[in-house]
C-alpha cells in the first residue's frame, strides 16, 4: 500500500486550501466508513480474529518496494483480502488500520505528524471499505469462478482507492495533474495487487481446508517471499546506481571532449583571431544542414567538434602568412597548404570516439577532386567535411578579412552557388540556399558562451635573459620578397637608379625633405594614385606625408599596431604587395564614401631601432602592381631608411 506522506526534517511548506479540504473530506469519508464498521460489528470467532490482527500487525512491517521504486506495498495487503472474504468489515478494518496506526507508531524512523496518521488511517478504511462492497456486492456466478473473480474485482476496488487518493493529495499539494501523477507513480503497480490477490485467495483456500490456525504455517513463508524480494529489488537499486555510475560517467567523458574541444579552439582563436565569430557562425550553419540531410548521431557529434577545430591545424603556419592582408605567394600558399593535415594528426592524438579527424582532413577538398591535401572528388570525400567546405566558404565570403571587405550575405550565397557541382557537394548547396536565412538568424540568436582570452598581450616582468643569452647582432633586415635584390644590382638601370637616390638624398636634412625625393623618384619609377607614409608611434601608425588627389581619405587614419595593410607590414617587418586598401582601419568606415583604390603596395622601413615607417602606394584597379615595381620601392627603401637614420625627427 503506498505511503502518501512521510513526515521530514526542517521547514514544511504549507499546505494549499485546496487540499486541506480534500484531506478534511476524506477524513471524513474514513471516519463514516469506521463508524459503519463499528456500528455493523460481527465476531463469530474471537480467537481468530485475534490471530489475524496479530499476524496483520507483524506483516505491515514486511514492506516491499514496488518495481518503480516510488511505493511500498505491505505484506498487511494479503490480510486484508483475506478478511474482506471471511471477516466481517469491522474486522478488516481493525486489521487494515491497526496495521497502518503500527507502522506509523512502532516501526517509524520519525514521530509521525497528526495530519499525516489521520489521512492514512482514513485513506484505508475508504479503501477497504470500497473492496469489501466490492466483494460482497451480490454477484451470481459459477460457484468455481465466483471466489476468484469475486477477490479480483476486490483488489481492483483497492488499487483504485488507494492509489487514486494519495495521487490526487500528492497532485493537489504539489500544484500538479493528478492523472499525470496517478499514471507516472501508480499505474503500473496494478500487477502487484492482482498478485496480492491471487496470494490471498490462495491462503484462503488453505484456511478453509486446514483451518484457520494453519495461518500461522503461512508467515515463514511470507518472511521468504519478503526477503526474496527484498534482495531482489537490492540488487535492482544495485544495478540501477550501477547504470547511473556509468551514465554520469558517459556524460564526464563528453563533458570532457567538449572542454577539449572549446580549449583546442581558444588555441586557434590565439593564432587567428578572425576566427572567434567564425567558429561559432559554421557551428550552427553546419549541425542544422547535418540534421535535415539525416546525419547519424556520431557523424554529428563528429561534425560539432570539427566545426570548432578544422581549422587548428593553423597553429603550425607562421602567424605573419595568416594574418596576411593581401594575397600569398606560391611558398606561403604550401605552408598554408599543410593545415588540414596537421589539424587531422592532432585530433588523431584526442582519439575522439566519432569520426573527427576525416572531417578535418578533408575541409578543403573540392567536389571536383581539385582540392587539397589529397585530391578526394564526390561522395568520397566525408559528408562532414563536405558540409564544412560549403558552411566554412559562405561565412569567409560574409565576413570581414584581412585581405577584403564582407560581401553580404546574397552575394556570397551566389558566389557559393556558382561553384556547386565544381568546389561544392550541390546537394548541400541546395540545402544551404533554401535555409541560409533561417540559418543566419540561428547564428545571430544563438547565445556564444564567454570564452577564454588567453593573456597574448601581457608584458612579463620576470625574467632578465634567457638561459642561453640574448643574440648579440642579428640581421633583421631580409625580407622573403627580396630575393633576387643582388641579381637586380648588376643591372645599370638599377645601379642608375640607386645612385641618383643617392645623389638626391644626400641633400636632404628633414623627413620631409627626404620622403620628397621619393616622391619625385617613385611618379617616373612606379605609377600610383596615392602615396602614404606612416610613422609608428607607440602601438599606433600615423600618416606624416601623403601625395595624390584621393589622400583627404588618408589623412586622418590612425592604424592600430598589426591591423590593415600597413599595421601587418609594421608589426611583421614584411612587404605587401597588391593588397586591398579597404582593410586600412578607418579608411572606409564613413558609408558615404566611395573609393575606386583597388590595390596597394607597402614596404617597411628599418633602422636598427625597428621598423619606423610604412611606405604604401596605392592605385585603381585589382592587381594593379607588378614584383618589378615591389623590387624597385624595396630598392629605394633601404636607401630611405638609412638616410632616415641620419635625419632629425620632427617635434
Amino acid at each position: 500500500m503506498p505511503t502518501p506522506i512521510e513526515s521530514t526534517e526542517g521547514p514544511r511548506p504549507k499546505t494549499p486550501r485546496l487540499a486541506q479540504a480534500y484531506i478534511l473530506l476524506l477524513t471524513c469519508g474514513g471516519a463514516a466508513v469506521l463508524g459503519y464498521g463499528l456500528w455493523t460489528w460481527q465476531t463469530h470467532e474471537w480467537g481468530r480474529f485475534l490471530f489475524y490482527l496479530g499476524i496483520s500487525a507483524i506483516a505491515s512491517g514486511m514492506k516491499v518496494t514496488l518495481s518503480a521504486g516510488s511505493g511500498t506495498m505491505s505484506m498487511n495487503f494479503l490480510f486484508i483480502l483475506i478478511g474482506i472474504a471471511s471477516l466481517s468489515l469491522g474486522e478488516t478494518l481493525a486489521m487494515g488500520c491497526g496495521g497502518i496506526l503500527f507502522q506509523r507508531f512502532f516501526l517509524a524512523k520519525r514521530p509521525p505528524r497528526a495530519v499525516q496518521s489521520i489521512f492514512n488511517v482514513a485513506s484505508i478504511a475508504c479503501s477497504i471499505g470500497a473492496s469489501y462492497f466490492a466483494y460482497h456486492a451480490g454477484l451470481r456466478l459459477e460457484s468455481w469462478f465466483e471466489a476468484p473473480l469475486l477477490l479480483m474485482f476486490a483488489a481492483c476496488a483497492f488499487f483504485l482507492t488507494n492509489t487514486f487518493s494519495v495521487a490526487l493529495v500528492i497532485a493537489l499539494t504539489e500544484e500538479k495533474s493528478a492523472w499525470a501523477v496517478w499514471r507516472e507513480s501508480y499505474f503500473w503497480s496494478f500487477p502487484n495487487y492482482l498478485v496480492g490477490a491471487a496470494v490471498a485467495l490462495g491462503l484462503n483456500a488453505f484456511s478453509k481446508a486446514f483451518g484457520w490456525q494453519s495461518s500461522l504455517l503461512v508467515l515463514p513463508v511470507l518472511y521468504v517471499v519478503y526477503r526474496s524480494h527484498r534482495l531482489y529489488v537490492e540488487r535492482l537499486e544495485e544495478d540501477k546506481l550501477h547504470a547511473e555510475q556509468q551514465t554520469r560517467h558517459a556524460e564526464e567523458l563528453a563533458l570532457l571532449h567538449r572542454r577539449t574541444i572549446q580549449t583546442l579552439a581558444v588555441a586557434v582563436e590565439a593564432k587567428d583571431q578572425t576566427t572567434r565569430d567564425h567558429l561559432a557562425r559554421v557551428e550552427v550553419y553546419a549541425m542544422e544542414i547535418g540534421r535535415e540531410l539525416n546525419l547519424s548521431e556520431n557523424e554529428l557529434k563528429a561534425l560539432e567538434a570539427a566545426s570548432l577545430l578544422h581549422d587548428i591545424g593553423k597553429l603550425a603556419v607562421p602567424e605573419y602568412i595568416i594574418s596576411k592582408p593581401g594575397k600569398l605567394t606560391p611558398e606561403e600558399f604550401e605552408k598554408m597548404k599543410i593545415h588540414p593535415i596537421v589539424g587531422a594528426e592532432l585530433i588523431e592524438q584526442v582519439e575522439f570516439p566519432y569520426p573527427v579527424a576525416p572531417m578535418v582532413r578533408g575541409h578543403h577538398e573540392k567536389w571536383d577532386g581539385s582540392g587539397y591535401p589529397d585530391g578526394l572528388a564526390g561522395e568520397d570525400i566525408p559528408i562532414g567535411a563536405r558540409i564544412l567546405a560549403t558552411v566554412d566558404c559562405l561565412d569567409a565570403l560574409a565576413s570581414d578579412r584581412q585581405y577584403r571587405r564582407a560581401l553580404p550575405l546574397d552575394e556570397a550565397l551566389a558566389m557559393v552557388q556558382r561553384e556547386a557541382g565544381r568546389s561544392f557537394d550541390p546537394r548541400i548547396v541546395e540545402v544551404l540556399s533554401r535555409r541560409y536565412q533561417e540559418l543566419e538568424r540561428m547564428a545571430k540568436a544563438s547565445v556564444v558562451a564567454q570564452k577564454t582570452k588567453l593573456s597574448t598581450e601581457l608584458k612579463v616582468e620576470r625574467g632578465a635573459a634567457p638561459a642561453a643569452g640574448f643574440e648579440e647582432s642579428a640581421d633583421t633586415t631580409a625580407n622573403d620578397l627580396t630575393s633576387i635584390h643582388n641579381s637586380m644590382q648588376a643591372a645599370e638601370a638599377q645601379r642608375l637608379l640607386l645612385d641618383r637616390v643617392d645623389r638626391d638624398l644626400a641633400a636632404c636634412l628633414s623627413q620631409p625633405e627626404i620622403f620628397g625625393v621619393a616622391r619625385e623618384i617613385l611618379r617616373l619609377e612606379i605609377p600610383y594614385d596615392v602615396l602614404a607614409v606612416y610613422q609608428c608611434e607607440g602601438d599606433r601608425l600615423l600618416p606624416v606625408f601623403l601625395d595624390g588627389e584621393a589622400q583627404r581619405q588618408f589623412a586622418s587614419l590612425e592604424i592600430p599596431m598589426g591591423m590593415g595593410l600597413a599595421g601587418w607590414v609594421a608589426e611583421n617587418n614584411k612587404a605587401i604587395m597588391n593588397g586591398n586598401p579597404s582593410v586600412e582601419p578607418g579608411y572606409l568606415n564613413d558609408p558615404a564614401r566611395f573609393s575606386t583604390l583597388g590595390s596597394a603596395l607597402a614596404v617597411p622601413l628599418e633602422t636598427p631601432a625597428g621598423v619606423t615607417h610604412v611606405f604604401s602606394l596605392y592605385r585603381q584597379g585589382r592587381d594593379a602592381f607588378r614584383t618589378r615595381e615591389l623590387n624597385v620601392l624595396l630598392s629605394i627603401s633601404s636607401k630611405l631608411s638609412r638616410r632616415l637614420e641620419l635625419a632629425p625627427q620632427p617635434r
